[in-house]
């Protein structure tokens, strides 16, 4: 086996003790002391140097299953990571090599294959952190949400909610590469100048201090074209108020609900707007498009060196952040990709 020296004898883990019932709380995992795994035979040990929290992690603590099964109580809490493979039995793992994948909430993590759920490694010259942002499952939903389901054309007014978020600030700037003018919809004003100023989008609306469907008026005039959204509740409805003739509207996400298991969000009671509208509504998983994933990769990687895509990170320090990290998503706390930054 090739091996490096890491030092610690301790691998701390987040495990899973009960199910919230609304808020996320600290309590509802404990801070577990294991010991540091071995790798087997084709196997490497990979250090964990960074997490990626996203709000669909708060989904997965319910006991109603989603797209993939909730996680087990009394297990390592499941998140994406990047980290630095420093001992292999598997020539694929070579010592020194960086990693992305499902590595849990945990300071270390066996790495047995490659694939769509195992560990990958990450190509040379992507900075590891962005395999979990612009093209990683951010970038991929913002991806084909956008191109496959919202379909914009060259002038087409697009509008974006939750938009300083991971996913929907990649979004906006995907539809802003193809050629559309973008509204984006987003809370407080280092927000919305963030996205003017930084992500040079045309129109910020401050969900906290504006009335949207009012501004949508004002700012769409002719409609809403696409409407991608990240939110659900009252800022659904304020959109499909304000559709454009045949217009597209994502559902790419559910904030306003919590993803609790609590009742979802109202609305929207303003549906029948898609048959007035002869629009369509349509919500989509980035799993289904599995085999387009190298398509997407090649066109993210482009638009980042163009300077297309600005990529937003809101870095904490510390495993023992991770859940206050995960709940803070639905207090509005991040700009962009939240992350977790393992001690090294």
């Amino acid at each position: 086996m090739v091996t490096k020296q890491w030092g610690d004898t301790e691998n701390r883990q987040w495990i899973l003790r009960r199910r919230p019932e609304n808020i996320l709380s600290d309590n509802d995992f404990e801070l577990q002391h294991a010991p540091v795994p071995e790798p087997g035979p084709m196997e490497a040990l990979v250090r964990v140097r960074w997490l990626g929290i996203d709000a669909t992690q708060r989904g997965w603590l319910n006991e109603e299953a989603g797209y993939i099964e909730p996680v087990p109580l009394d297990t390592v809490m499941r998140g994406s990571g990047a980290g630095e493979v420093v001992a292999s039995n598997n020539p694929d793992y070579p010592v020194g090599s960086w990693v992305v994948g499902m590595v849990g909430w945990q300071d270390y993590v066996i790495a047995g294959g490659q694939g769509l759920f195992g560990l990958n490694v990450v190509p040379d010259g992507i900075d590891p952190k962005l395999m979990l942002s612009a093209f990683g499952v951010n970038g991929l939903t913002a991806y084909f949400g956008m191109v496959d389901i919202g379909k914009p054309e060259v002038g087409d007014t697009v509008v974006v909610s939750a938009a300083a978020g991971s996913t929907g600030s990649l979004a906006g700037q995907i539809a802003k590469a193809l050629g559309c003018r973008v509204i984006r919809i987003a809370g407080g004003p280092a927000k919305c100048a963030w996205l003017t100023e930084t992500a040079k989008l045309d129109v910020a609306i401050d969900y906290k201090h504006d009335n949207v469907a009012e501004r949508l008026a004002e700012a769409a005039p002719d409609g809403i074209d696409v409407f991608f959204d990240g939110v659900g509740g009252t800022i659904l409805e304020a959109g499909l108020a304000n559709l454009a003739r045949s217009a597209r509207v994502v559902l790419c996400g559910g904030i306003a609900s919590g993803y609790t298991a609590t009742a979802p969000a109202a609305g929207p009671r303003n549906y029948m707007e898609l048959a007035m509208r002869r629009a369509r509504m349509e919500g989509f998983i980035f799993l289904d498009y599995v085999e387009r994933f190298p398509e997407a990769f090649e066109r993210l990687t482009t638009w980042h060196a163009d300077g297309a895509l600005v990529v937003a990170e809101n870095i904490v320090d510390g495993l023992e952040s991770a859940p206050s990290a995960l709940r803070g998503l639905f207090g509005g706390a991040n700009i962009g990709k939240q992350l977790v930054r393992i001690d090294t």
